[in-house]
């Protein structure tokens, strides 16, 4: 198994064979809560207008360079989801909108074998899935800030914890969350001061391995649809 560590948007559209996109702060975070409590599905796009016009019934959750957008339902917060709870998601359709990790799944597609999505928080499933298929190539696409062309290290870090699950090159989860958390991408939650911005988005997203779940994107009659993979 050849892995490629690619980065930012421009490594979305080199990735090539198994393509995870990873983006923990926070949209991969997200996805995998939304439907940890009960989403029907979720439909990623990266136009916002166009989200309006989907499902009139459907959850808007997104976010434009971190903030909420304005009449969307929610935002792109761990925090807000889990407030909603079940009974708010149970049977949902979602469409999704995010500045990094969407426009990094929608940019992979153009090329990869298959696409998954994911972060600290199903890397273990993620991996073990990928594993039990043992495919020649996988690129693992850490997005961090993309219209800034910034790499995160929550992002770098994560694809080094998913290498290590795939190959068992070494990781230190550990020193990862003293780099993490020192740094912007996780000092603009810890400050408190932004109310797109919860403090509580921290824990959610550096949690390892808390749900076993794996999500694949498909394209569906021009719709790109995230789905767990045991349900497509």
């Amino acid at each position: 198994m050849k892995i490629n560590r690619l980065s930012l948007d421009s490594g979305a559209k080199q990735a090539r064979g198994i393509a995870i996109i990873i983006d923990v702060f926070r949209a991969f975070t997200c996805e995998p809560l939304m439907y940890h409590l009960g989403a029907r599905e979720i439909i990623v796009e990266s136009d916002v207008e166009k989200c309006r016009t989907i499902d009139p019934d459907g959850i808007l959750a997104g976010e434009i360079d971190g903030i909420d957008i304005e009449g969307f339902d929610l935002g792109n917060s761990p925090t807000r989801i889990v407030e909603r709870g079940r009974d708010y998601f149970i049977g949902r359709r979602v469409i999704h909108r995010s500045t990094s990790g969407v426009t990094g799944t929608l940019a992979a597609m153009a090329h990869a074998d298959e696409v998954l999505v994911g972060s600290y928080i199903n890397a273990a499933a993620t991996c073990a899935y990928i594993r039990d298929k043992s495919p020649d190539v996988v690129s693992i696409v850490a997005m961090g800030v993309v219209p800034d062309k910034i790499t995160t290290p929550e992002d770098e870090f994560c694809g080094d914890y998913m290498e290590y699950l795939l190959t068992g090159t070494p990781y230190d989860h550990v020193s990862a969350l003293g780099t993490i958390l020192s740094d912007e991408s996780a000092q603009k939650f810890l400050r408190g001061d932004k109310p797109w911005y919860p403090r509580e988005d921290t824990v959610y997203c550096l949690q390892r391995d808390s749900l076993d779940c794996v999500l694949r994107a498909t394209d569906e009659n021009g719709l790109v649809i995230v789905r767990k993979v045991e349900e497509i």
